[in-house]
């Protein structure tokens, strides 16, 4: 196991209380590799602090878990753990490995978060795009944590943030149909291809496949660009198939923003997401 030097930062020099520290590339997982690493940011005087658990974006062939912005000193002024982890990516590994990784990487943070004052029970696991599913995967499909002898009810709410891969299938379906029907060529390494080129395994990438009640499946709070047609019929599809299940879900569809922009500004004061999320956590903090 391998730790690096720990950084402090002042995220508000006037509050005590917004102090933080930085563990930067924690290795988990037996592994070895370079990408199986996390970054951990503790909010001061941390004991029994939530955590948010962070999946990077980056069409699971790119993206790094230094891609937060100011999450981490939005989270740990309000007393969460931060972890952002990075994975292996495409194409050097298949899909069932990135995800295996991120399993991997909670499975550490749940065996180590007493170490920075985490509470191992208590998870909220958010992700952007590509993260967005992989968030929304390991909140509904219970064999990945289960490999490491966990279950869903340590998670305690979803949040992802503008995926639009919640339905494999049906994101296959529509960008092959949009570029048919406008003569334009297929893409050689899209969506298909990505999740394994089979319609067994498109379906068991897909969240909505696992949605079940009984599950202990977490509350979702699904967030989107609401002028994107795509994550925004993936977002109301997640919803539609939770709600079917009787699961707490609840949708925000961000306005004047983009893809990048409703990750990038999340946890800015004043932001609309960033106060849809400040609600999420507060009612689900609570239960």
């Amino acid at each position: 196991m391998r730790y690096s030097l720990i950084l402090a930062f002042l995220f508000a020099a006037t509050s005590p209380a917004m102090a933080q520290q930085m563990h930067k590339d924690v290795q988990y997982g037996g592994a070895g590799h370079e990408r199986n690493v996390l970054d951990i940011f503790v909010p001061a005087n941390a004991k029994n602090a939530p955590i948010v658990f962070w999946i990077h974006g980056g069409g699971w062939q790119a993206g790094d878990k230094s891609d937060v912005q100011v999450k981490p000193a939005y989270f740990t002024s309000k007393g969460f753990l931060f972890v952002s982890t990075n994975y292996r990516l495409l194409p050097d590994v298949p899909m069932e490995t990135i995800v295996a990784d991120v399993a991997e990487a909670f499975h550490w943070v749940h065996q180590n978060a007493g170490k920075y004052g985490g509470d191992p029970q208590k998870f909220w696991v958010m992700g952007h795009s590509a993260g967005a599913q992989l968030a929304a995967l390991i909140s509904t499909d219970e064999k990945y944590l289960g490999k490491h002898g966990l279950n869903l009810s340590l998670i305690k709410g979803c949040i992802p943030v503008d995926g639009d891969t919640y339905d494999i299938p049906a994101i296959i379906e529509t960008a092959e149909t949009r570029r048919r029907v406008h003569g334009l060529p297929q893409a050689k390494f899209g969506h298909r291809e990505k999740f394994g080129n089979s319609e067994e395994k498109h379906k068991d990438f897909s969240a909505v496949s696992h949605v079940a009640a009984g599950k202990h499946i977490p509350p979702f709070l699904i967030l989107h660009v609401g002028e994107h047609p795509d994550t925004s019929a993936q977002a109301q599809r997640l919803h539609n198939t939770l709600k079917a299940a009787q699961l707490d879900s609840s949708t925000f569809g961000a306005r004047d923003t983009t893809h990048g922009r409703i990750n990038e500004q999340l946890g800015e004061a004043d932001n609309p997401v960033t106060k849809a999320v400040d609600e999420f956590l507060a009612r689900t903090r609570k239960e």
